[in-house]
């Protein structure tokens, strides 16, 4: 990947190293609005651009990474990216797409946030190499903490009429009717103090374009409009669109809430279930928007996926690629480990391989049992267990019987015997204890 990057910042009217961003953003259904002359300052010269995303919490989620992906893609096209976290927008909150006002931050909060935030993107950007192109972290809250309000005002204000911002789209829906309490003066601002990020880095970064989603079209035209009015540059906008599934719900949102890129939000187990599990449609869009594979191998695997969509191969590599990079390959093969567990053949070895999160995962669903600790440090018969302590079976009588037909296992090891006696060393990480009768019939005895 290092080499990569390395080739890309070389030589930028190379075209051997180098891609075009418009062609590649639109073969993956990424644009949905672009000002005039942008693409020809892309294929021009090596262009810095920014995409802000604002610290409301310590983890990205998935809705964030369309726009994380263009900056992936942006950098891979041999262009500079710069992520901006808006340390100061952050503490104000914007309208845009949003029916009422955001919780307010403080500054210890927003400064963890913006760490861990960090951390995240530098599993889709490089950030470190000499690569003229190596993407930059900002944070406005650096340029706007000493900015006082009467010069903001005064030297800022001025550039922008109330007209134009009230004019804007965001702006109209909020005050025709979708906010309960109106519009504040605070995220009335917020174009404001947005379009003077732009401003800021088109002089000290020489950025001449700003990415985002289609609902910050508003906000990042403000921008260009206020670099033009205070410098006379000209200055370049795109957006892609709002990501949906195919029924126009919201995408990224599940019965639980957000699909989060932290593993302590969303463990890595329950992150590829949710890609793994999006239906065909969904799956052709998402594996272009979210993956890195070139076009040619995308369409091979829609094609394998058409010819018989029961093997779910789009899926399964859709959740692998998105697995992989926002977790690791460890990550993933513990995610299909799991999987196999419930779903295919495996055996106590792959039960023993997954940690308590992943463990509590897979077998959320099943019915679950507490029991005393102090019985398995005694020992206990499995029938006692089963029918007095637990109440899986019915009878002893029944346990006999399912256990002399194979049909008991044990942490995926047949039962040998109805008083077969399990200790405190057949505990899972030292609490659990896996039953299962048939093939897909699972109870989880927790020991407390």
């Amino acid at each position: 990947m290092e080499n990569y990057w390395y080739l890309c910042s070389q030589n930028h009217s190379n075209s051997t190293y180098m891609k075009d961003f418009v062609e590649e953003l639109t073969w993956r259904g990424m644009i949905h609005q672009m000002m005039p002359g942008t693409d020809e300052l892309l294929k021009k010269e090596q262009v810095t651009a920014y995409l802000g995303i604002d610290p409301t919490a310590d983890s990205l989620h998935i809705g964030h990474l369309c726009g994380v992906m263009m900056l992936r893609h942006f950098q891979r096209c041999g262009h500079k990216p710069l992520a901006l976290i808006g340390g100061a927008t952050g503490m104000i909150g914007d309208p845009s797409g949003k029916s009422q006002e955001r919780n307010l931050l403080d500054e210890e909060t927003l400064r963890h946030n913006v760490a861990c935030i960090k951390k995240q993107l530098s599993h889709f950007l490089d950030f470190d190499s000499d690569a003229s192109n190596r993407a930059e972290l900002v944070n406005n809250y650096d340029w706007m903490k000493d900015f006082k309000f009467l010069d903001f005002v005064r030297d800022i204000g001025k550039h922008i009429t109330v007209n134009y911002m009230m004019a804007k789209e965001s702006v109209q829906k909020r005050l025709n009717g979708e906010a309960r309490d109106g519009l504040s003066f605070t995220e009335f601002t917020y174009q404001l103090l947005q379009g003077y990020d732009f401003y800021y880095l088109n002089e000290h970064k020489g950025c001449k374009l700003q990415l985002g989603g289609a609902d910050q079209w508003g906000n990042i035209t403000t921008g260009s409009e206020l670099i033009r009015r205070m410098n006379g540059k000209e200055c370049f906008a795109l957006t892609c669109p709002l990501v949906t599934k195919s029924d126009g719900r919201k995408f990224g949102k599940t019965e639980s809430g957000n699909v989060w890129l932290d593993r302590n939000r969303t463990s890595p187990y329950q992150f590829y279930q949710f890609w793994l599990n999006v239906p065909d449609e969904d799956a052709k869009r998402y594996i272009k928007i979210f993956t890195s594979l070139e076009k040619e191998e995308i369409n091979a695997i829609i094609a394998e996926q058409d010819a018989d969509p029961g093997r779910r191969v789009l899926q399964k590599r859709l959740a692998e690629e998105v697995t992989v990079m926002v977790h690791s390959r460890e990550d993933y093969d513990m995610a299909v480990e799991a999987s196999n567990i419930l779903f295919g053949k495996s055996t106590k070895e792959s039960l023993l391989k997954l940690d308590e999160q992943t463990l509590l995962d897979v077998f959320a669903g099943v019915p679950h049992f507490e029991v005393e600790k102090s019985l398995f440090e005694a020992g206990v018969k499995l029938a006692d267990l089963a029918v007095d302590n637990a109440s899986i079976f019915p009878s002893k009588g029944e346990v006999k019987t399912l256990v002399k037909g194979g049909g008991v296992s044990i942490n995926k090891d047949k039962a040998t015997a109805p008083d077969q006696l399990l200790t405190a060393s057949d505990l899972l990480d030292g609490k659990y204890l896996l039953i299962q009768q048939g093939k897909k019939k699972y109870f989880l005895i927790i020991a407390k």
